[in-house]
Formats: structure tokens, C-alpha cells, sequence
């Protein structure tokens, strides 16, 4: 069972939508007319999915989908009856992870919905790995700026430098990124 919020300004559709998604044992955590609040809401509320039925997305749809994105990501599912490319990259880019055309009825979105979970989860990892990456790497250029620093100022070689800072990070139970950061200090203090 998912926790769903649904965003429909139509009430008629609002509750045709709720219905379907009730019946195949989702939980309807929020009806909301607009997205003007969406973003306050979903902190509150932490919704495990959202629904967007809406017949283009404005540009302040796709901003406050954008905030929710950057603040508080979860699977967007957009149905829309603007089938303009442009309009669905917007939609992608802002943060939406299902974009579906003329196609809101009861017995489709189960099978959306599980799309936009995949899909959503497929894009965290993803950016999960990035970030890692990004990590790893400004570390290791740490290491390699305080192992030159080592090399400099103690006269070591690569190695030495290396198994220096190695040593110091176990001796201090720390990683080896915040001893090249307190040896990049230290050189900062002394010139």
C-alpha cells in the first residue's frame, strides 16, 4: 500500500481518482486542488507518491514540482492532456517521473504508478552513485594535494607520503581525507 497524495483541481475527477486508487489499496493521504501549497504539504505529510492530473503544466506546476525534487524527492506521476515534447521534457526535467498523455482512468494506474516507482528509484540510485563519486574524488584529490605537501616540506616519496597519511588516519581513527585535510591546514598555518 502506498501513501498518495493527489492533485486534481477538478472535484469530480478528484474523487473518481481516489476511488480507483483505494480500490487496488493505495491510501489517499491528501486531495489538493493546486500545487500553490504542495511543497509545505508534502513535507507535512510525506507522501510516498504523488498524482498531478492537469490539463498542461504552468510554469509554477513545474516549479513547485522542482522544489519537491530538490527538497523532498518522491515518484510524480503527471497526467496531462498536453502531449507537446517540449512540454514533457520540461515536466522530466523538473523533476516528474512519469508523464502520461490523455490516459487518466482507474485501471491504468496501477501499472503507471509502479513505472514511476521504478523509475524514480532507478534515478536516486543513480544520483546515489554520482554523489559517491564526486566524493571519491574530491578526497582523493585531497590525498594527493597533502601527499605532495608530505613529499614537499618531509622530503618523502609517493609511497612514504602515502603510508604516512595511512598511518595517521588509523593512529586517529579518522579517514584518510580529514588527515590530508589537517596536513593542508597545517601547511596553510605555516606559510
Amino acid at each position: 500500500m502506498l501513501r498518495i497524495m493527489v492533485v486534481e483541481e477538478d472535484a469530480e475527477r478528484r474523487e473518481i481518482l481516489k476511488q480507483g486508487l483505494e480500490k487496488v489499496g493505495h491510501q489517499v493521504v491528501a486531495e489538493v486542488q493546486s500545487t500553490v501549497r504542495l511543497a509545505m504539504l508534502v513535507s507535512q505529510l510525506k507522501p510516498d507518491v504523488i498524482i498531478i492530473d492537469t490539463n498542461s503544466p504552468d510554469r509554477d506546476t513545474l516549479e513547485h514540482v522542482c522544489v519537491i525534487t530538490q527538497n523532498a524527492p518522491r515518484p510524480i506521476v503527471m497526467f496531462a492532456a498536453d502531449g507537446d515534447a517540449r512540454t514533457i521534457r520540461e515536466a522530466m526535467h523538473a523533476g516528474v517521473s512519469a508523464y502520461v498523455v490523455d490516459g487518466l482512468s482507474a485501471d491504468r494506474v496501477q501499472p503507471i504508478i509502479d513505472a514511476a516507482v521504478a523509475r524514480f528509484e532507478q534515478l536516486q540510485s543513480l544520483r546515489s552513485e554520482l554523489a559517491n563519486a564526486q566524493t571519491q574524488l574530491t578526497d582523493r584529490k585531497r590525498i594527493e594535494r597533502a601527499k605532495g605537501i608530505l613529499m614537499k616540506q618531509k622530503g618523502l616519496s609517493e609511497e612514504e607520503a602515502h603510508r604516512w597519511l595511512r598511518k595517521a588516519a588509523m593512529d586517529e581513527n579518522i579517514k584518510l581525507a580529514e588527515v590530508a585535510d589537517h596536513v593542508i591546514r597545517a601547511a596553510r598555518l605555516l606559510l
